[in-house]
């Protein structure tokens, strides 16, 4: 990749990810894609008219925090993506495109600079300054913020004002995870002056926020919903929401969630529950949406001193789980089986798509289930003693029913496993906290991949300092190559270094990779424009929906 070139126009390639959902490619044991894989699209047609209110369904439950620098699950990125906007923006095929900078580029090896668009806008009508973006970005690292994205930064020496409307972030060394983290919530940016004041209650319904996006925080009713309004002075004159008003609610019980979107009362949701979707098909009053998705379900164990840590116990697992009926009877057919910790969608738009893909496709085939084998490498395993307590969200229909399936498969090689269903702040909290996974040795997971490098969310898993490397892992020729991936301007090098870490952690690392889900959203006729890939995660959706007239 030439010095100068300007990231953006490398991240361009990132989208196109519905292209490929749809091309025919096999599930990963040769079966072939589910009929739903062909009704995969990445947006709705537009809204034309302006809304006056709509509610909007978190089936997860209430943001523990809206705090960019703190959110790491589906309820708060859900509403936090339409508060805050980021230096560069998630598209709805997965591209990338200019955000809060106008154009982001290394000018060198060492040197990413940041120009900032000069006619942004806060949401009390003072303007964004350089002082907020590094403020933004500073206090990601500041161990009083207890931030989750700080390791972003682990490469970069300074952030400095370059210009009035210029940052440059000095690096030790080439990062290509930098500028793509920067249209994650980790590149959020918010008003300095607002963020100090509020100090620890900053994202808080106490503390609120202050930042630039398309709606501002109206109101946060803890156990009730949160209401946004429409940011009426958006500097973005070309996404200008129609929608003046959205509250959120949350509801966790999928048959209350069924109501509600049949009876119109909630105009839609994201995360649409299969059962839910089964009875929202024939619906007259709206359409269930499927979308591409880079969602990963593991199985993964709480902590190192479980049992369940034991590589030789969790193979045991995959083998006798029944991955093709898991994905028929459980996810009602919306999804494909997965062959290592991240979904191919995450690399589709890359340079070196092809060697990703090539990689990929070279790892052993998803085992079909051996009930014979899988007694004997039980036997080889750390003995357990007791029934092995796994987690999942109370109320979360679909987790319960794919636990009860594994559950019914561990009993066929004598392996017990008691469920225990945790209240969605508890089980939003486990992934960061690790005295909340004290006592569980597994823990069935619906994870997601935020932006186009594969690299960066594995480090996070295998890696010694990685938030979700819960048990330990460590192997040194991993880490290296991962630091190879992540540090290589050769995006064919890149992807060779990690093809490498690949092949050596798929195989060794604690967890059972179960499936890769599609995106399901119900959305009711009378609105329109909604993105339905899973990028809405990281896009401003919300202010992409208007009225239908309907």
């Amino acid at each position: 990749m030439a010095a100068k070139r300007s990231v953006l126009i490398v991240l361009t390639s990132a989208g196109l990810l519905a292209a490929t959902a749809c091309s025919g490619s096999t599930t990963g044991n040769g079966a072939t894609p589910t009929a739903s894989a062909a009704r995969l699209t990445t947006t709705t047609a537009p809204g034309s008219s302006e809304v006056d209110r709509i509610a909007w369904a978190l089936p997860y439950g209430e943001p523990t925090t809206l705090d960019p620098a703190k959110i790491g699950d589906y309820s708060p990125q859900t509403v936090e993506a339409n508060l805050c906007d980021t230096l560069t923006r998630m598209n709805a095929d997965f591209s990338l495109s200019p955000g809060l900078a106008r154009k982001v580029a290394w000018t060198d090896d060492r040197n990413l600079v940041l120009d900032l668009r000069p006619d942004v806008t806060f949401w009390d009508g003072s303007p964004m300054t350089p002082v907020d973006v590094i403020h933004s970005l500073e206090r990601q690292r500041d161990p009083r913020t207890q931030a989750l994205y700080g390791n972003y930064l682990a490469a970069v020496t300074s952030i400095e004002a370059t210009g009035p409307h210029q940052v440059t972030l000095r690096t030790e060394k080439y990062d290509q995870t930098l500028p793509k983290a920067l249209s994650t919530s980790f590149g959020a940016v918010g008003q300095k002056a607002y963020a100090e004041k509020a100090g620890a209650a900053y994202g808080s319904p106490k503390g609120g926020l202050m930042c630039t996006g398309p709606f501002k925080l109206g109101s946060w009713k803890s156990g009730t919903g949160i209401t946004l309004e429409r940011n009426d002075a958006y500097w973005d004159t070309g996404l200008k929401p129609k929608v003046k008003q959205i509250e959120f609610r949350f509801i966790t019980n999928n048959n209350t969630l069924t109501g509600a979107l049949l009876s119109g009362e909630i105009d839609g949701t994201y995360e649409l529950p299969p059962t839910s979707a089964t009875a929202l098909a024939r619906a007259d009053n709206g359409e269930v949406h499927l979308g591409p998705s880079t969602q990963n379900v593991l199985l993964i164990p709480g902590n190192a001193e479980s049992p369940a840590a034991d590589r030789k116990l969790l193979d045991a697992l995959s083998l006798v789980i029944d991955r093709d009926a898991l994905i028929r009877h459980v996810f009602g057919g919306d999804a494909t089986t997965l062959k290592s910790l991240v979904p191919p969608l995450t690399w589709s738009g890359d340079e070196a798509a092809a060697q990703f893909d090539a990689a990929y496709a070279a790892l052993p085939e998803v085992p079909r289930p051996d009930v014979e084998k899988a007694k004997a490498l039980v036997a080889q395993a750390r003995p357990a003693g007791r029934p092995l307590v796994a987690a999942i969200p109370a109320g979360d229909q679909r987790s319960l029913q794919a636990l009860t399936f594994i559950q019914a498969a561990a009993k066929k090689i004598d392996v017990d496993i008691e469920i225990k269903q945790l209240q969605p702040t508890e089980m939003s909290s486990l992934f960061y906290d690790p005295s909340v996974r004290r006592g569980l040795d597994l823990i069935l997971t619906f994870g997601y991949v935020t932006m186009p490098d594969p690299a960066s969310y594995v480090a996070e898993s295998v890696t010694p300092r990685g938030i979700f490397n819960w048990t330990g892992y460590d192997n040194p020729d991993v880490n290296r190559l991962l630091d190879q991936a992540r540090t290589s301007s050769d995006p064919a090098a890149s992807a060779a270094a990690y093809a490498q870490a690949q092949a050596l952690f798929t195989p060794t690392t604690p967890a059972v990779f179960l499936a890769t889900t599609h995106e399901r959203m119900f959305m009711n006729e009378r609105i329109s424009g909604a993105p339905t890939s899973f990028a809405y995660m990281g896009m401003p959706w919300a202010a992409h929906l208007g009225g239908t007239a309907k």
